[in-house]
């Protein structure tokens, strides 16, 4: 696949402003889209628009098909007469700044409850007949995700502070259901018809709004790049469904689970803990599940950004229980054999490979093989020795069909990142390291200062030859450390920031489309 030369911005849906504790699919949603345009932007990048648990986060989702709840617009449904005005009359004081997840939780689903229960009233009847058209047509993933959701809402668990709730993962459930007995099934179906059918309804809004958003994008000539984790959430639908699939014991549990080992980020690794695919049995499927999948990411995105590419060629396999991630090995995947059958099913994909961390000769040829472009992330062209000129993400270094980031959703901001290069510069150990970092910076942007380092990097990607450049909003609002999306390793304090009401710049926006123009990618 050729990129074209173009840009974007990385923003997900969860930091758009409003009243309702958490962004959402309404209003600004639809604001943001015309902000790219008066920017001169082609591509809006989002992260995995998966409906999310413990931890919050979008790479760790109940289901790699179904669309998250927390994203449905409130004030969309009051146009539907799903709601009333009275409904929206009193709401929770919530951050205007950040997203609270906890409070979210415990007041958005009883009023998406408070809307099924009027539709199932007579309310809204221009949206039956889609309804029952979105149910058939999705009932490949919907009817496992629906029982899934319904049945683990029943089960009793603590939370991390011990208190008694609902929602055990599915290992935990009693034996019958979670081995899937066709009679457990049918039981647990007829019993929690209702529950089934108000979460399938759930599901039906949030892909009827997305789809406006998306068609809205299409119509400012704005296209959506959407991530696909390569891994799946150990508590979610998908591993409950097709426990074949995966190296589970006889107790559900899993013998191992996926990571990543030491890297930049973290000196013990990454444990996700994610339970890792039986290659084997997907291969003689057909690899079944991953076309569909692919199916699933087309009807939201229209470019793929594969994450964790790295792991189609080999992945880090570390036997469960574990501490941390240091103890593993690699283990050889079948990434070519996946490639070839899903473009036989499916055509040419538009895949952008993730391959950013340990990347060997072996990762460079399945990608390059399967015709994907890959990432480079300016914020790692500067450190190192005396070999930094070496460094595969330097300007002058970077490939033509690539994508440039200033940095990604795992990044400090950029502002953030060059402050604490500054604040090293006080630990005598990190002294010298932080002052070449420094000198190989000033090599491409004289001047350096903290408020206009976000916008000299953001230049220095525009004006690169990769075809394809997109830098995170926070970058574009020239925001530190406060603004940080992730920190990988860190449990808690992610994926909350928000942008607060206004904040989106005429000026800025003017002076990207300004930039974009001269760097030809209109």
């Amino acid at each position: 696949m050729e990129l074209t030369r173009s840009s974007g911005v990385l923003l997900h849906p969860t930091s758009f402003p409003g009243r309702y504790g958490v962004g959402d699919l309404g209003t600004e949603a639809f604001k943001f889209v015309d902000w790219l345009a008066q920017a001169g932007q082609r591509w809006w990048q989002v992260m995995p628009l998966g409906p999310t648990g413990y931890g919050d986060s979008p790479y760790q989702a109940f289901s790699a098909f179904a669309g998250n709840p927390y994203l449905i617009s409130f004030d969309q449904l009051l146009q539907d007469s799903l709601f009333t005005a009275e409904d929206l009359a009193e709401i929770p004081d919530f951050p205007a700044d950040m997203v609270d997840y906890g409070w979210i939780y415990f007041w958005k689903y009883p009023m998406l409850e408070r809307a099924y229960t009027a539709f199932k009233a007579g309310k809204a009847k221009q949206l039956e007949g889609d309804f029952a058209t979105f149910k058939t047509a999705e009932a490949s993933w919907l009817t496992d995700f629906a029982l899934f959701m319904a049945v683990k809402a029943t089960q009793p668990t603590t939370d991390p502070m011990g208190n008694e709730c609902k929602g055990a993962p599915w290992n935990v459930w009693p034996h019958d259901i979670r081995s899937r007995e066709p009679a457990a099934m049918q039981r647990w179906s007829s019993d929690l018809a209702l529950e089934i059918d108000q979460i399938c309804f759930y599901q039906f809004l949030f892909f009827r709004q997305w789809q406006a958003v998306r068609d809205y994008a299409h119509s400012k000539n704005i296209q959506i790049i959407g991530d696909i984790p390569i891994f799946v959430a150990m508590d979610s639908a998908d591993s409950w469904a097709n426990p074949e699939q995966f190296f589970f014991d006889q107790q559900s549990q899993p013998t191992v689970v996926a990571g990543v080992p030491p890297d930049y980020f973290s000196e013990t690794g990454q444990l996700w803990g994610n339970p890792l695919y039986r290659w084997d049995v997907m291969a003689e499927q057909g690899f079944s599940w991953w076309i569909e999948r692919f199916k699933g990411s087309l009807k939201l995105y229209d470019l793929i950004r594969v994450d964790h590419f790295r792991g189609f060629e080999a992945f880090w396999e570390i036997e469960y229980p574990a501490e941390n991630a240091i103890k593993g090995e690699w283990i050889k995947a079948p990434g070519k054999a996946l490639f070839e059958a899903v473009r036989a099913a499916l055509g040419d994909l538009p895949i952008i490979a993730e391959d950013l961390g340990v990347i060997t000769p072996g990762v460079e040829l399945l990608r390059d093989e399967a015709g994907f472009p890959g990432m480079a992330v300016l914020q790692f062209a500067f450190g190192g020795g005396e070999d930094w000129s070496e460094n595969d993400f330097l300007p002058e270094n970077l490939k033509v069909n690539q994508v440039v980031y200033t940095g990604t959703h795992d990044n400090e901001t950029t502002r953030g990142w060059f402050a604490d290069i500054l604040d090293r510069l006080k630990n005598p150990k990190e002294l010298e390291l932080s002052q070449a970092e420094l000198e190989h910076i000033a090599k491409y942007i004289p001047n350096l200062t903290e408020d206009k380092i976000a916008w000299n990097m953001l230049e220095l990607a525009w004006r690169s030859r990769a075809n394809l450049a997109v830098a995170p909003m926070q970058d574009l609002m020239n925001l530190g450390a406060e603004a940080r999306m992730n920190l990988p390793g860190r449990l808690g304090g992610n994926w909350q920031w928000r942008y607060k009401t206004g904040a989106l710049s005429g000026f800025v926006a003017q002076r990207l489309n300004v930039l974009t123009k001269e760097c030809k990618r209109t």
